[in-house]
């Protein structure tokens, strides 16, 4: 079986063009199962098994994901995932197996987003000045970033995915590739700017075209982690909650912009969500933002 999933895992990088972080959870995914199912069965997993895995035997893997408390989140993932590998076994090696489609997801509870106040954002420019007061180039890198994801409502990967070229002329929108491929366009307001060529006039390195814009210590292209440290060094300074990530930061973006009047469809393609139930999360937070001031401002709040 490893050399289908193997092959499935290819399939998805080179034909549907997912990212490599996404084929890695598709291949943990099958690859639990297919654990789970050599211990099930008592045998090590062919395409014959796959074939006639039947709805009792689905149910005892999710079952056995609950006994190792996998939170339902992830489990929903895994069901997806093994639902996409059937796919590919039905298309490319004539294995059906009707049972995958009889199974249900687990509910998975939408949580309402954090935002971050306006004000605890602007503090952390000060913040991060001190933090890194002995690399002032660090100091500049952070903030832009900081800056860039708040202004244009990027994900972290989306922010550390930009090159040089793509800032260098100062366009009035970014072009952004963002998740399943998918491509939207940003505008770019000037405090943008005003933070990325600080950043870029101190940066020591990387002022090739083609260099990523945003570089670790050492030069190398800054990855996730380092971006999410930097923000949780700024929430310990600045004693912040620990909702206050890079992703909040994207959060408080699309609230304000809410709060200001911006229709719901104009904010899904700002933040690029392929469904707009996934915006509308941002509506139940607004909501919840509003209650919590009219249960505090209203004269008859303590009637």
């Amino acid at each position: 079986m490893n050399e289908i999933v193997a092959e499935f895992i290819e399939y998805l990088t080179n034909t549907k063009n997912y990212s490599s972080h996404t084929a890695t959870a598709y291949e943990t995914d099958i690859s639990d199962f297919i654990k789970f199912w050599d211990n099930y069965a008592g045998g090590t997993a062919t395409l014959a098994d796959m074939a006639r895995a039947d709805t009792l035997c689905f149910r005892a893997w999710l079952a056995d994901r609950a006994r190792r408390n996998l939170a339902h989140k992830s489990t929903a993932r895994a069901l997806s995932s093994l639902r996409g590998f059937y796919k590919f076994l039905a298309k490319h090696h004539g294995i059906k197996n009707d049972a995958i489609g009889l199974i249900s997801s687990p509910k998975v509870p939408r949580k309402l987003s954090k935002a971050i106040d306006v004000t605890d954002v602007e503090n952390m420019h000060d913040a991060i000045r001190s933090i890194d007061e002995n690399e002032p180039w660090i100091a500049a890198r952070d903030w832009a970033l900081v800056v860039l994801i708040f202004g244009c409502g990027l994900r972290i990967s989306e922010a550390l995915s930009l090159t040089n070229s793509d800032v260098r002329t100062h366009p009035d929108t970014l072009r952004i590739m963002g998740k399943g491929s998918k491509e939207r366009i940003v505008p770019v307001l000037p405090a943008v700017w005003d933070a990325i060529d600080k950043y870029t006039s101190v940066r020591p390195f990387g002022n090739s075209p083609d260099d990523p814009l945003f570089r670790s210590v050492r030069g190398l292209p800054m990855s996730s982690r380092m971006a999410e440290k930097v923000i949780e060094h700024v929430r310990k300074y600045l004693q912040l909650p620990d909702y206050v990530t890079p992703h909040a930061l994207r959060h408080t973006f699309a609230t304000a912009l809410l709060a200001g009047g911006a229709d719901l469809r104009s904010l899904q393609e700002l933040l690029g969500h392929a469904s707009l139930s996934t915006t509308q999360l941002y509506t139940r937070v607004n909501m919840a933002e509003i209650t919590n001031i009219y249960n505090h401002a209203h004269p008859l709040a303590d009637k």
